[in-house]
């Protein structure tokens, strides 16, 4: 094999991690049983380097076909997904992890059926795939789990906490040396993923780009999230960005946004958006035009059995669960009276940008809320919805927008013959992020409660 060591090592890797998925083939098998291709899946490395093959695996467990297995292809991270049929016949699904930016421009080209992205679809590739329809509908665009970038350093790192700005001046290089935090003196070394990946336009977008930095180019990159975790572990003077998933043996540092209070990556931090890196994990589809696998794929994620996939691949799944708050001292006073009667349940509702409505996300959360309070054992509890704005010149502002917002969801759930018991107003407190683009769309939220 004529391939450089780190290519190798990845490639090590990547076939490691699929080998705890499914069984891995040789590749001589498609020249003696083509399968029939069913599905084309493209894009976002984090997605489909295991949730991706999970989910079609699963999928095709549901629809009774058997013995799925994977295959490799001669190209670098791509794959073919192969099973038996319940006539007998094989088909495939083809998958390919190059990066987010990647599934959009197949989709452009036609190759794939399904983008997969670990960040939203940006302006230009909406204008670009227009003739495909609107990928920012609800038709297209489904948040299929979620996901936090993990930012992780050495072990034997004494560091916990940073906040976004000092985070952009290490990136960026500005911070180049450990004793600036307060750690020993070392130089600090980088560790960033590749360009085409939606890992790294998440962090250059609510990181890099808010403090007007650039990636230093003295950073190492890698198109493996699972290979820059494993780098940063080796190296007592290195921190990285990488997925949560992929840095669950790593030291993960708490990190606060703005006026924001320093919050830790955790399911719950995360299940809420509350914690600052949180991502949406997406597959988009052109409303157009789908094939019936395409789509079906597409309700299987958000269905708990699809969701347990989401979970078992080492991500956060859109399930709704109470949370019990401690510690309630430096908590505006309602919300600490609150936090003692009542249990959080793990839903944020956010809208788009600029507006009351609410966002794709939002719309089908609201649907697992109304499922949430028809349970049994929910039967007799009060829900709560709890209104939050960003901050503005007018307090008494900020206090009706945000009960404007919990009205929103209120009405939504009216619609799923769902009730809240109480609507409650907190205007611009207890803030999690600063007041960037992206943490004013953090701070307009609703929280639900139980009690």
């Amino acid at each position: 094999m004529n391939c450089s060591a780190p290519v190798f090592r990845r490639a090590l890797l990547r076939r490691a991690a699929l080998a705890t998925l499914l069984p891995l083939l040789p590749l001589p098998l498609l020249a003696n049983d083509a399968p029939t291709t069913r599905l084309r899946l493209q894009g976002s490395n984090t997605i489909n380097a295991r949730l991706g093959p999970r989910l079609v695996a699963a999928l095709l467990a549901e629809r009774g076909f058997r013995d799925p297995q994977v295959v490799p292809t001669a190209v670098m991270d791509e794959w073919q997904l192969v099973a038996r049929a319940p006539n007998g016949a094989s088909v495939a699904v083809q998958i390919a992890a190059h990066g987010s930016s990647t599934g959009f421009t197949a989709l452009a080209a036609g190759t794939t059926d399904l983008a997969a992205a670990s960040r939203p679809v940006t302006d230009a590739e909406v204008n670009t795939l227009a003739g495909l329809g609107d990928l920012r509908s609800k038709e297209a665009e489904y948040v299929i789990g979620l996901d936090g970038l993990a930012i992780i350093v050495h072990p034997g790192n004494p560091l916990r906490e940073l906040d976004l700005q000092q985070l952009a001046q290490i990136f960026s290089g500005d911070i180049g040396d450990w004793q600036q935090l307060g750690g020993k003196a070392s130089p600090i070394r980088l560790y960033a993923r590749d360009d085409r990946s939606g890992t790294y336009d998440t962090f250059r977008e609510l990181v890099l780009s808010p403090a007007g930095k650039r990636l230093s180019a003295a950073a190492r990159r890698f198109e493996s999230n699972e290979e820059l975790a494993q780098r940063v572990a080796e190296d007592p003077a290195g921190i990285g960005f990488t997925s949560l998933a992929a840095a669950a043996g790593s030291p993960k540092l708490a990190l606060r946004d703005g006026e924001g209070r320093a919050i830790a990556p955790s399911e719950a931090s995360i299940a809420t958006e509350d914690y600052p890196l949180a991502r949406r994990l997406f597959l988009y589809a052109p409303p157009a035009q789908r094939s019936d696998w395409a789509q079906s794929l597409l309700e299987f994620s958000q269905t708990p059995t699809g969701q347990a996939v989401v979970q078992q691949s080492g991500f956060v799944a859109q399930r709704i669960e109470p949370l019990t708050i401690d510690g309630t001292r430096g908590m505006p006073p309602a919300y600490g009276k609150l936090a003692r009667r009542a249990q959080r349940l793990t839903v944020n509702f956010r809208f788009t940008a600029g507006s009351a409505r609410l966002d794709n996300k939002a719309l089908r959360d609201v649907e697992r809320l109304a499922t949430f309070m028809r349970q049994p054992e929910n039967a007799g509890r009060q829900l709560i919805l709890v209104g939050f704005n960003d901050a503005t010149e007018d307090p008494a502002r900020a206090s009706l927008l945000a009960r404007l917002r919990a009205t929103a969801v209120a009405t939504a759930l009216r619609h799923q013959q769902a009730f809240a018991g109480e609507l409650l107003s907190l205007g611009d407190q207890l803030p999690v992020a600063g007041l960037s683009p992206n943490g004013r769309v953090k701070n307009r939220r609703v929280e639900a409660w139980i009690q």
